[in-house]
């Protein structure tokens, strides 16, 4: 069979990588073409185009550069084309997944979506396209199934990924890099997109003088150069900066700040207490508040539908807060203990008897074997 996946993300290349070998295993001779990153490609399959190229965040930044994004967006029509695969597996990054679902459906090519977009947060009637030109939906959040259902939307619950990929770094034997250490680490998550680092790890850091008992750590994106991190490293020299770690940094942190996104679930099922960090462009962020219907942005207390981590948003994302808040998750134990047992409970509601992306390869030959 002939499989052609596009991811946008950092993260989308990961899980896309556990679902090229789940899928590699059940069908050997598979042909795999994929816009995404390292990862998906050292699993198999031929890159076509690298998700640094694609990550546009915000209203504003995707109205600047959406000259580039209809490019990519012509440039996988044509290649996906040319490719003909049996099936096209879009993976999270809805913006530009959306409008190649309507393309490809209308062409006459089978659709799957892994990783919904998140309908359920803002503009639901999205649903309604969706509908119409998915062929199968495959949803990782428990409570994504319910919703769909109020549309009349039968999906696929195949559990979330990152459970099988911190399970698989914990079963690996892993050189610890932080083993010569006897201090408590402080880890510091801002993100993968050039411009959410520059607007949030500023902020971040800017505590770090209050708390010189503890070592701070930069996990840096794996897509963006040193060059791009040489000016935080020269304004914080006491801050260390560690590339293609962050699961290893997540296993030995005491304290985490984090910016929005999966990361932010990572973080939770390694048991790091955790302030959860956003802030965008002020026109975007307007934007997004009128639109957005929902009572969180971490999906750590959107799954356990409270709040179980802090989450300062954009004014609230400053230093004294930060300070505050920070304190809080360090010092006060009690408070440590209710996150930790909040923590275990949300595992259990994410656990399932087989991977997510064994699931979801099962679900995506059934499809094609129908």
């Amino acid at each position: 069979m002939k499989y052609y996946l596009i991811a946008g993300e950092a993260s989308g290349d990961l899980h896309g990588s556990n679902l090229i070998k789940a899928l590699r295993k059940k069908d050997p001779n598979a042909e795999m073409r994929a816009w995404g990153g390292d990862r998906m490609e050292t699993a198999g399959a031929t890159l076509v185009k690298h998700f640094r190229e694609l990550a546009f965040m915000g209203f504003l930044e995707v109205l600047i550069n959406i000259r580039t994004i209809l490019r990519n967006i012509q440039l996988a029509k044509q290649d996906i084309q040319s490719f003909q695969p049996d099936v096209l597996i879009l993976i999270d990054y809805p913006g530009f997944n959306m409008r190649i679902a309507e393309w490809a459906k209308k062409s006459g090519m089978r659709v799957v979506y892994y990783i919904s977009p998140q309908v359920w947060a803002w503009k639901e009637n999205r649903v309604k396209k969706l509908r119409r030109s998915v062929d199968r939906m495959l949803v990782i959040l428990p409570f994504e199934k319910s919703f769909y259902k109020t549309w009349n939307w039968e999906v696929t619950y195949v559990g979330h990924p990152l459970m099988e990929a911190i399970e698989q770094f914990r079963m690996d034997q892993h050189k610890n890099p932080f083993q010569n250490s006897d201090r408590k680490i402080i880890a510091i998550l801002p993100g993968s997109r050039k411009q959410e680092i520059q607007t949030k790890l500023p902020i971040m850091l800017s505590v770090a003088e209050f708390y010189p008992q503890f070592d701070w750590w930069v996990a840096m994106a794996p897509g963006l150069d040193d060059e791009f991190y040489a000016s935080f490293k020269q304004t914080y020299p006491t801050v260390q900066f560690i590339s293609n770690q962050t699961y290893a940094l997540l296993n030995q942190a005491h304290a985490a700040l984090v910016t929005s996104g999966t990361a932010t679930l990572e973080t939770a099922l390694f048991g790091v207490p955790q302030i959860i960090c956003y802030k965008g462009n002020p026109i975007s962020y307007q934007i997004a508040k009128r639109l957005i219907s929902i009572k969180y942005i971490g999906l750590v207390n959107l799954i356990m539908d409270k709040s179980v981590v802090s989450e300062l948003i954009q004014d609230n994302l400053n230093s004294s807060r930060l300070k505050l808040e920070l304190d809080r998750i360090l010092f006060d134990e009690n408070l440590r203990s209710q996150i930790f047992t909040d923590y275990a409970e949300l595992k259990s509601m994410l656990l399932q008897e087989k991977t997510a992306s064994e699931n979801a390869a099962n679900s995506i030959l059934s499809l094609l074997n129908a």
